[in-house]
């Protein structure tokens, strides 16, 4: 259940499939920090519940039962100059919020509509919106986004993803950090074509120039697809780029599941302090150049 997976995977789910016996429960924290060096944040995320009657935004943090309901987390860093930006994450997050349901209640009907046509659609409705506005206004010219997003049903996580925002993964049976998603630039290829180490990587001077992005004078959308099995005890995580500006992945580790042994003067400092806020503080600390966000979602 550790692997992501190709999707199509899934025709169609049936009233009847989206069992009342599901007893797992999401925890999730979110936290957005506009940096040291930016006055604004281009940063979005959204955190959501819906089924096929109803949606709900969701609290910076907070805790629910699975069962009927499907939940939505997802995090977009907006480009573009000036407020642009900020405008181009809002349309993405917003236009997930109204899209998203649709899709349920045909699933939920046993229309065919695979979750990988869903995403897709999706992904490509939010790039023409943004193309849309981008193209209509002079201070708007170039907008575009990224966006990385977790759909969660009943014992599957399904994602969707474009750009250099990232979505981890670590499964309670293993220490390791999974990075499910690929960064969307030449950078991104060449380390994970072994071409570079990621130290080079990470001091490389292209690294933030992304070769996809919703928006942006891109003229196709091709967004990366896949889907997770999740059991109790794993954490995801979604972040943008800024917080990898300050911290590594071993870094990410050590704040999601800490060590026995870990500082306990660390600890101190940070008591009262959700992991998404840990996440992004201290990434902050340590660079700030960049808007940094940080959703960590927790199976009880």
């Amino acid at each position: 259940m550790s692997s992501p997976i190709p999707l199509p995977l899934v025709a169609s789910v049936s009233n009847a499939s989206r069992t009342e016996s599901v007893t797992e429960r999401l925890r999730w924290y979110g936290h957005t920090d506009a940096g040291t060096v930016r006055k604004n944040n281009e940063d979005s995320f959204l955190a959501l519940l819906f089924d096929a009657q109803e949606v709900h935004y969701l609290g910076k943090a907070g805790e629910a039962f699975t069962g009927r309901k499907d939940f939505v987390f997802a995090v977009s860093d907006g480009m573009g100059g000036a407020s642009a930006g900020e405008l181009a994450s809002r349309i993405a997050v917003e236009r997930v919020t109204r899209l998203l349901p649709k899709a349920f209640k045909q699933t939920a009907l046993g229309m065919e509509a695979g979750f990988s046509d869903v995403l897709e659609e999706l992904f490509d409705q939010i790039h023409k919106a943004l193309t849309f506005v981008g193209e209509g206004y002079t201070e708007t010219k170039g907008m575009g986004a990224t966006l990385t997003l977790t759909w969660f049903t009943p014992g599957w996580l399904y994602f969707g993803h474009i750009g250099d925002s990232r979505l981890y993964y670590l499964p309670r049976r293993e220490p390791i950090l999974k990075q499910l998603t690929q960064d969307d630039t030449h950078v991104g290829w060449l380390l994970r074509n072994g071409h570079i180490n990621e130290r080079e990587a990470r001091y490389h001077p292209r690294r933030n120039v992304l070769q996809k992005a919703l928006g942006a004078g891109h003229q196709f959308v091709d967004p990366q697809v896949g889907a997770v099995g999740y059991e109790k005890g794993d954490i995801f995580l979604l972040c943008t780029d800024g917080l990898m500006d300050g911290l590594h992945d071993h870094d990410l580790l050590d704040i999601l599941r800490p060590a026995p042994n870990a500082s306990r003067t660390l600890a101190m400092a940070e008591e009262g302090a959700t992991p998404a806020q840990r996440l992004v503080n201290r990434s902050v600390k340590q660079s700030g150049k960049d808007n940094t966000t940080a959703l960590v979602i927790e199976v009880m």
